[in-house]
């Protein structure tokens, strides 16, 4: 297991390319299951979340080869086993998204319940419901979904309560080959959902309503293997734009979409901090003073609860009061007490997080909870004075494609080394 050293204080210059999205890629990956054949894959992050879904793929009976460092060849021909084992699916909530191929592929799927970081109970229920929807029939026993369908699953309206990510794309891919047509309402509206419709129609899938709150899929009875490439990460994106804003400096962001990041930029631009945007560039800019803003996580469009850790660390280098309330995970300030431990004044009152910025941080050991917190911590460890030691930084490989490498190149002092 590694540690994450930095020393503060230097300000960052150069370019980086963003990589392809990790919430973009898992349920595409997962979608290759729907159908025999051999699905082609461009732009995927290297991630150990990556690794991991492509393990449980080989568990279910597909093969897959790199064709190079970020193209994948996946082959669903011999899909014949319906199990997710817990040993696979406790380490990343995402793997539950083979339930819904699984499903309708096979008619039957049994996974067991998942886990990732520990940042709220995330329950499945909205999957559960949705698939009953369609005709399933679903047993909870140890820890495991147990979901059969007799024939193909049927067409119907499945409504969300509250919108989820990965209940409307597991739904949309049980949908794809259900009998009649599905209409989702109050689907979640990421762009990573639009980035799996687009590889769902490749594969020969009807649905209306991309980019909406309004899913219709019309099923068919066949789908093909598809080619498809993964957007850029909106969540990487913005966690450097943040970096830059916290620790100054002048960076170029390529490879990335700066439409997909509306909130995030309208903020960092009331705090002071000048962003460009082209078509698939963002350079951003901080050489003066920051200045505080509230944030309300919430569904797409409005600020990604994943990036609300990191913003609060860019909040404590202000010198005015900030409110955070997060919307969407109930246990998602696990990271405050390690940036109190650098000098940050917070207090947390059930969902809201009140930082009285401090103008600058102090380097301290602290230790990562969850991937987005670990970000936060290297976010506050570039701008604090002195040195900064992160440990349980194996969160981090869950989401970044060499997040160290990368702040390296534009300046940052950062290294791994082996903890004792």
């Amino acid at each position: 297991m590694d540690k994450i050293l930095i020393e503060g204080g230097r300000s960052l210059r150069g370019e980086i390319k963003i990589s392809g999205a990790k919430n973009g890629a898992l349920p595409i990956i997962a979608a290759t299951l729907l159908c025999p054949g051999t699905h082609t894959i461009y732009n995927v992050p290297e991630l150990r979340d990556i690794r991991t879904i492509l393990q449980l793929l080989v568990t279910l009976g597909a093969t897959w080869e790199r064709i190079d460092k970020h193209t994948l060849k996946i082959n669903s021909d011999n899909i014949t086993e319906f199990e997710a084992s817990y040993e696979l699916v406790k380490t990343m909530r995402a793997s539950v998204l083979v339930l819904g191929p699984l499903l309708a592929r096979l008619g039957r799927a049994r996974v067991s319940l998942p886990g990732g970081c520990a940042i709220g109970a995330r329950p499945i229920d909205f999957h559960m419901q949705g698939f009953q929807k369609l005709g399933a029939q679903l047993e909870l026993e140890q820890g495991y979904v147990d979901a059969k369908v007799c024939g193909r699953l049927r067409g119907n309206t499945v409504y969300f309560d509250i919108p989820s990510v990965t209940g409307t794309e597991n739904i949309l891919m049980a949908a794809a080959l259900a009998e009649g047509t599905t209409i989702i309402k109050n689907a979640a509206k990421e762009p990573e959902i639009a980035n799996l419709i687009d590889m769902l129609t490749g594969m020969g899938a009807k649905i209306e309503g991309r980019d909406t709150d309004r899913l219709l899929v019309h099923g068919v009875k066949s789908l093909k293997p598809a080619e498809i490439a993964i957007i850029p990460d909106r969540i990487e994106t913005g966690t450097f734009l943040i970096a830059v804003g916290a620790a100054g400096g002048d960076v170029t962001l390529t490879n990335c979409n700066p439409a997909h990041l509306p909130s995030l930029s309208e903020k960092l631009r009331s705090c002071g901090i000048y962003l460009e945007t082209g078509e698939k560039s963002i350079r951003v800019i901080r050489s003066g003073p920051l200045k505080n803003v509230d944030i309300k996580t919430m569904p797409y469009p409005g600020f990604p609860t994943d990036l609300q850790a990191q913003i609060m660390a860019l909040m404590t280098l202000t010198s005015g009061l900030s409110v955070i309330h997060e919307n969407i995970f109930e246990n998602r300030f696990m990271h405050v007490a390690e940036l109190r431990r650098m000098g940050a004044d917070i207090m947390v009152e059930g969902g809201k997080a009140i930082v009285k910025g401090q103008g600058k941080l102090e380097g301290a050991q602290v230790m990562a909870t969850d991937l987005r917190a670990s970000a936060s911590l290297v976010i506050a460890g570039l701008a604090a004075r002195g040195l900064t030691e992160i440990s349980r930084v194996y969160h981090l490989d869950r989401g970044y494609d060499d997040l160290v490498g990368k702040l390296s190149a534009v300046g940052a002092k950062i290294w791994r080394e082996p903890e004792n």
